[in-house]
């Protein structure tokens, strides 16, 4: 438990942003999510306007510190090339 003001403040910023943090990265699956199911169904133009819409996501998501700056480029590459794939 925390004892001095200084902890006992750090402690609320921490709920805080657990609080915000958990927000972020649940928008973040959904937005995964959304592109992945456009590639499952085979629908090329859905799925490039899913991940148009997920990249500037996920990379304010890795700005903001919920995911690693180069977990964030790995996933949107990956997503990206699977995209691509796709036929047109």
């Amino acid at each position: 438990m925390a004892n001095t003001p200084s902890a006992k403040k750090a402690a609320r910023k921490i709920l805080r942003r657990t609080t915000v943090n958990g927000a972020r990265r649940s928008r973040v699956r959904t937005f995964l999510r959304k592109v992945e199911e456009a590639i499952a169904a085979g629908d090329p133009e859905d799925a490039r306007s899913a991940l148009r819409a997920a990249e500037p996501e996920i990379m304010r998501a890795a700005q903001k510190g919920v995911l690693h700056k180069n977990t964030a480029s790995r996933k949107v590459s990956r997503l990206a090339a699977r995209v691509k794939a796709l036929p047109a």
